[in-house]
């Protein structure tokens, strides 16, 4: 097949590329280069095959000539700076993927991979010994700055137990981030239900790998992690380093893209079907940052105790769905990815070489 990845010179984007063409398909790659992801790089050394915005309608029709399915990995992604970057998200991630879609169905093009996120469910599942399943509200300043972390139950105030989440818990985006890849999901989902195409939302955990982009304030804690040590400095870990995530390696995420090209064709029309997209294991963020500096060779982390408004405490979700519903499997473990990706460069910013050791 002939699938259009946007994005495509982005660091997954990139990945998700050449596991398609690996299995047989012909990509072709579209991707503005935004400078917080591409800084220095020329529009000629970018492996993309279209320098465009995908808010390009015009642009982006042309593109879809021939192709069987798009993979939309194109976005502005990460916690960002501020509020202030509200336009820029919703600009690039919503109204991107409104004007991809738009010109899909003007084209005929029916089918679309997105590539969705797991903070749309905000915080993690929780259980309370005494009320069950609970779903905390949002984590108070006041508790942060005094180091604590953990939500309690909102109905008696005792410690929780932190479990795994299913695509069918309710969503609850806690940032302008998680806001935007939310409503990329119900797009999509108007979309098909519209021409009677068929969608597919890849909620992704923490992805990390080579080609990262380095730390800017888009960029994951894996890559902060990555920077510092490049510079010889310590890894700073916000809060007490035990929020838990699932740290997916980005080849593992480009087969899952993969399988999910080839399961388009028999999923039902006019639905979007939402799949979590993890490694099946759950680390703390403090084991990454202890694993990455072992395999680098220091220096040791350090935990600041800081934290950002808008962080979610713990979040990993189950995708047993994937894996039975797609035959999807990841094949990087925790520790080998780490080791690897303590050694394997980065995307440079500003211009400068982010040198791997």
């Amino acid at each position: 097949m002939r699938v259009l990845v946007t994005g495509g010179a982005g660091f997954i984007g990139s990945h998700v590329a050449e596991a398609l063409r690996d299995a047989g398909h012909t990509a072709v790659t579209l991707d503005v280069l935004l400078p917080q992801a591409h800084s220095g790089r020329p529009p000629g050394d970018a492996g993309v095959d279209l320098v465009c915005d995908v808010r390009d309608g015009e642009a982006v029709e042309r593109a879809l000539r021939g192709v069987d399915v798009v993979c939309h990995q194109a976005a502005m992604v990460g916690l960002g700076a501020d509020f202030g970057d509200a336009p820029d998200y919703v600009g690039c991630n919503d109204l991107g993927t409104a004007t991809l879609l738009a010109a899909m169905a003007r084209r005929g093009v029916r089918d679309i991979v997105l590539a969705g996120s797991m903070v749309v469910y905000g915080e993690g599942a929780y259980t309370c010994t005494e009320h069950g399943p609970v779903r905390p509200g949002p984590r108070r300043e006041a508790d942060l700055a005094v180091g604590r972390f953990d939500p309690p139950c909102p109905r008696c105030g005792a410690p929780l137990a932190p479990g795994l989440v299913g695509e069918d818990a309710p969503t609850d985006p806690r940032n302008v981030y998680a806001a935007t890849k939310l409503a990329q999901e119900h797009l999509c989902a108007a979309w098909a239900r519209a021409v009677g195409g068929r969608a597919i939302a890849l909620r992704y955990h923490n992805v990390y790998g080579p080609g990262m982009p380095s730390d800017t304030p888009y960029a994951g804690v894996a890559s902060f992690f990555r920077s510092a040590l490049a510079r010889g400095e310590a890894p700073r870990v916000f809060e007490d380093g035990r929020q838990r995530r699932d740290f997916v390696h980005v080849r593992d995420v480009a087969d899952a893209n993969v399988a999910a090209v080839a399961a388009l064709t028999g999923r039902p029309e006019g639905v979007l079907s939402a799949f979590n997209t993890g490694s099946g294991t759950q680390h703390t963020v403090g084991e990454m940052a202890w694993a990455l500096a072992e395999a680098h060779g220091g220096p040791c982390p350090v935990v600041t105790g800081d934290y950002r408004l808008g962080d979610v405490r713990h979040i990993t979700a189950c995708s047993a769905r994937l894996t039975e519903d797609l035959g999807w499997r990841p094949r990087v473990g925790f520790a080998e990815g780490m080791r690897e990706f303590a050694r394997a460069g980065l995307r440079a910013r500003a211009g400068a070489d982010v040198p791997a050791r």
